[in-house]
């Protein structure tokens, strides 16, 4: 059993960590340095390469270690997992609709929102990745992919209080009313009265294109996982 491979995404995991978090820590002094737009450019530059090797090695190293449950071949459990992968790229994909600032062609700002899935919860992208790794732990069932999701739960339940932190700092008591007004459980500002869903905000080409892309994902899957195998990580 491949054991050392758990302490490689170990180390991966943290080190992405460090340099997203940090970067994004670090933003508003280094904005004022080399402007908004270039430090968008090292943030992309930094964060991407890392992201892309913590895929890669995922998918080579998936079945590594124990085998804690295989449900592979129970009835639904495979609908199940896609439908839960599709909901959670909803929420993975980035509160700013603003396309041409993340390419950095506009200037990057830090926005308040609070519409669409930030209605939900504040926090979309800590909800769709723990939506992912529920998935994908009880599809594979491996200890590895345990241990990747419990680390990627814990980045983004980190970057939670991280975020919101920033924001206050930046914003003051306009973002604490807007924290007011929303819960980072999802739907729970809802319920309770905080909030209410506009379901118009929601028919906006951003989400066209979010559900474009999980229909791409769903038929490259195969050809995906091809690929990466090829690289000797």
């Amino acid at each position: 059993m491949a054991f050392a491979s758990h302490w490689i995404m170990l180390g991966l995991l943290l080190g992405f960590a460090v340099a997203h978090s940090g970067l994004a820590s670090l933003r508003m002094g280094g904005e004022a340095i080399i402007g908004a737009r270039l430090y968008r450019v090292l943030f992309a530059l930094v964060s991407i390469p890392l992201a892309v090797i913590l895929v890669v090695y995922f998918f080579n190293h998936r079945y590594d270690g124990l085998l804690l449950w295989q449900v592979q071949g129970v009835a639904g459990v495979k609908t199940l997992v896609w439908i839960l992968s599709a909901i959670s790229f909803f929420f993975l994909y980035p509160a700013t609709f603003n396309l041409l600032e993340i390419a950095a062609i506009q200037k990057p700002q830090v926005h308040l929102y609070e519409t669409g899935i930030l209605r939900v919860t504040r926090h979309p992208q800590m909800v769709g990745q723990v939506i992912w790794c529920i998935a994908h732990t009880l599809w594979l069932g491996t200890s590895f992919t345990l241990l990747t999701s419990l680390g990627l739960i814990a980045h983004h339940l980190f970057a939670v209080w991280h975020g919101d932190r920033r924001l206050e700092n930046r914003y003051g008591e306009a973002f604490l009313k807007v924290k007011e007004r929303t819960s980072v459980i999802p739907f729970l500002a809802i319920i309770d009265g905080r909030q209410s869903l506009k379901w118009q905000e929601f028919l906006r080409p951003a989400y066209l294109g979010v559900t474009g892309f999980i229909l791409l994902l769903w038929w490259g899957h195969p050809w995906l996982m091809q690929a990466t195998s090829k690289i000797y990580w």
